[in-house]
C-alpha cells in the first residue's frame, strides 16, 4: 500500500510540473527594434560666415537640393536622423542613446574634402567621435562633386581617423548599413 501510494505522489508531482508549463517558457529571441530613419537633415554653415547656411534634406535616398562648397571655405556639419510619424518627420535620440551601436563615414567623390569630427560631437564609450557633428574643408570641388554619408549599426570595429587624424572619413568592419544618403557637392 506504501509503495502505491508514493507511485501515485510521483505521478501527481509530475502531473503538475508538466501541467504548469507553456509554450511561453522558451528562451526570448534576442531581437533590436529600432525605428526606421526617413529623412535625413544635413546642415553646413560656413565658419567665416555664419549666414551662409545650407540644409539639404533626403528622403528616401532623393536630396531635395544640392550643396554650393566653395574651395578654400570650411563648414560647419551636422546630421539629424528623423523618424517617420504619421504625416511628418521628427528628429530620434536613438542615434545617441545607443551611440556604441552606431558610427558615421564619409566618403566624398569628386571632392577633396577634409573631415574633422569636431569637440561637440558624440563620443562613444570607446572614445572614438559618432560624426553626427564635423567640419569639412573644402580644398578642390568639382561640378560632379559628391559626398556619401552611412550611418552603420553595430559595427565590430571604427577607426574615427581614417585615413588620417586630420582627415576622419571613417572606417569600419561588420555592422550593417542603416542610412546610406549620396548629396551632390560641388
Amino acid at each position: 500500500m506504501k509503495k502505491l501510494f508514493n507511485i501515485t505522489l510521483v505521478l501527481l508531482a509530475a502531473f503538475l510540473v508538466f501541467s504548469c508549463r507553456s509554450d511561453d517558457d522558451s528562451i526570448p529571441e534576442d531581437v533590436h527594434e529600432h525605428d526606421e530613419i526617413g529623412k535625413v537633415v544635413l546642415k553646413l554653415t560656413n565658419k567665416a560666415d555664419a549666414t551662409d547656411i545650407q540644409t539639404v534634406n533626403v528622403i528616401a535616398g532623393q536630396a531635395d537640393g544640392h550643396l554650393h562648397l566653395h574651395a578654400g571655405d570650411t563648414y560647419l556639419a551636422e546630421l539629424d536622423f528623423q523618424i517617420a510619424h504619421e504625416d511628418h518627420y521628427h528628429s530620434s535620440d536613438e542615434i545617441e542613446e545607443e551611440k556604441d551601436h552606431h558610427f558615421i563615414v564619409f566618403n566624398p567623390a569628386n571632392a577633396d574634402i577634409n573631415v574633422l569630427r569636431t569637440a561637440n560631437d558624440i563620443v562613444r564609450t570607446d572614445g572614438q567621435k559618432l560624426g553626427l557633428r564635423s567640419e569639412w574643408t573644402v580644398n578642390s570641388v568639382q561640378t560632379t562633386g559628391k559626398m556619401n554619408i552611412k550611418l552603420i549599426h553595430g559595427p565590430a570595429t571604427v577607426n574615427q581617423n581614417y585615413p588620417s587624424a586630420t582627415n576622419q572619413l571613417g572606417q569600419t568592419t561588420g555592422g550593417e548599413t542603416d542610412v546610406d544618403i549620396t548629396v551632390d557637392a560641388h
